[in-house]
């Protein structure tokens, strides 16, 4: 087991100051896979100071060597990719094809997307022409905690620090305590990259501890935030006192509408993408909508696909689904599926229990509800494990109904080969994002969502924004 009891915090490895361990579980073997230490009020101060503390030399420091520090974070980031792939297997069951390729690289592409972001972002601009002694200068907001899931920890991790440290920002990062392995390499691997001391600390902890004594710490100026939306309610209350600005990128239920001119592929597309990451994915297409001239078809067409769906261990390669995180989560998925089936849900593939031949580990069958209608719990709360809810649909109008009758506003897909009426539904969406017919959005492209899916945008111009301040300067002298 690896002892992982330590934080880094300006620019060395220290030890935790009186802090509690916890276990960090293998999923695939529900085995202890290492020990880390949850900081506690001295930690998170030590570390904030820090952050305060290096903030006047980086946050004057040239665009040029930022840009230079963060293309040496990316070289170190893809010599290691091996080993961050290897952790996140391990510490959150990411089956091994999954965490190499997807989960590792999607941090290698956010890392240069941030970079040619800030290749061509300009600080200081012109209002306008006819504006001639007016200036917008962006400058960066000051020490930042960024709070991050378990569930796609580089993507969510890059897409914090990176454009922290572009944007000349010192701050605090809390991984998960599910699934800090990952995180703790990546501070090594700032560190290896030469990114100053005091500008990149990590305190692990939990969101009752460490998380809420960042978000309402009065030397925090900011606060990125990804998870449930009930933490992401609690951190804006703690974080009000101290008027700091709050990113949230929580839940998601997201609808995927398939109209009867829709691709082939378009069912079997939509289930895979469900039960990816073993559908723990904030964007997952989890209400599946169905023109009615299509529905049967398409009911045994995720039929098909789930019961095709391999699930193993996080080890193995191949195309499989692997655990959830833990057991707290495999236990509210397997009560979600008693859910739909006491609700009048037409359980049609997987089920309550373990998938047959595996009899450890926090596994869950690939399952299909048909028959759904929004007043069904299972529509409506985010469960968060492989299970699809498909329902039928008589016109457009309808199908944007049910899409939008949700508190959830992350990410909507839609599938038709009529491209105005694809453009005309992308409109009528309200989510953050929308994707059509299996066209994932570009690198650089905002994340974020409407209502109770958060505030903010993470990613490209977006994403660097949300760490800068805005200043404007009326009356400026013309510089020889």
């Amino acid at each position: 087991m690896i002892d992982a009891r330590k934080f880094y915090i300006n620019g060395a490895w220290v030890s935790p100051h009186a802090a509690a361990d916890r276990t960090v579980i293998d999923p695939s073997l529900e085995e202890a896979y290492a020990t880390i230490s949850l900081g506690d009020q001295a930690d998170t101060d030590a570390a904030v100071a820090a952050a305060k503390a290096a903030l006047p030399e980086w946050s004057a420091a040239p665009k040029e060597h930022r840009l230079a520090v963060l293309r040496k974070v990316l070289d170190v980031y893809k010599r290691r990719s091996a080993e961050m792939g290897e952790a996140m297997s391990k510490e959150m069951g990411a089956p091994h094809d999954l965490s190499h390729g997807i989960q590792t690289g999607i941090g290698a592409m956010h890392i240069q997307a941030f970079i040619d972001t800030l290749e061509k972002f300009e600080f200081e601009q012109a209002l306008r022409d006819d504006a001639p002694n007016d200036r917008i200068i962006y400058e960066p907001i000051g020490v930042c905690a960024l709070i991050t899931p378990w569930n796609w920890p580089m993507n969510q991790v890059t897409l914090k620090v990176i454009p922290a440290l572009a944007a000349g920002c010192t701050m605090v990062l809390k991984p998960s305590e599910e699934a800090p392995m990952s995180s703790l390499l990546f501070a090594e691997i700032l560190d290896e990259a030469g990114v100053p001391a005091g500008v990149f600390n990590l305190v692990n902890g939990d969101g009752a501890g460490v998380g809420t004594q960042l978000s309402g710490h009065p030397d925090v100026a900011f606060v990125s935030f990804t998870g449930s939306t009930r933490a992401g309610t609690a951190i804006s209350k703690n974080a009000a006192d101290t008027v700091k600005r709050v990113s949230l990128e929580l839940g998601g239920k997201g609808a995927n509408i398939i109209f009867a001119d829709a691709d082939p592929d378009a069912v079997q597309r939509g289930a895979i993408h469900c039960f990816n990451n073993t559908g723990q994915s904030c964007n997952a297409p989890t209400r599946m909508l169905v023109e009615r001239s299509r529905y049967d078809a398409a009911v045994q067409e995720a039929i098909d696909t789930a019961e095709a769906q391999a699930v193993d261990i996080a080890a193995k390669t191949g195309d499989h689904i692997g655990p959830m995180i833990n057991q707290a989560q495999f236990d509210k998925v397997q009560s979600m599926i008693e859910v739909g089936i006491k609700e009048g849900a037409k359980l049609v593939a997987g089920g309550t229990g373990r998938p047959q031949g595996l009899n450890r580990g926090y596994f869950v069958r690939p399952t299909v509800f048909a028959d759904c209608n929004n007043d069904m719990d299972v529509m409506r709360q985010e469960i968060f494990g492989p299970v699809l809810c498909i329902t039928p649909f008589d016109s457009e109008y309808e199908a944007i109904e049910i899409a939008n009758d949700t508190p959830y506003g992350l990410t909507n897909y839609v599938q038709t080969t009529d491209a105005k009426r694809a453009n005309r539904v992308a409109r009528a969406l309200k989510s953050g994002m929308v994707e059509m017919n299996g066209n994932f959005r570009s690198a650089g492209a905002p994340f974020g969502g409407f209502k109770q899916s958060g505030t903010g945008r993470e990613g490209g111009a977006w994403g660097l924004e949300e760490y800068l301040e805005v200043k404007a300067v009326g009356g400026w002298f013309p510089e020889a």
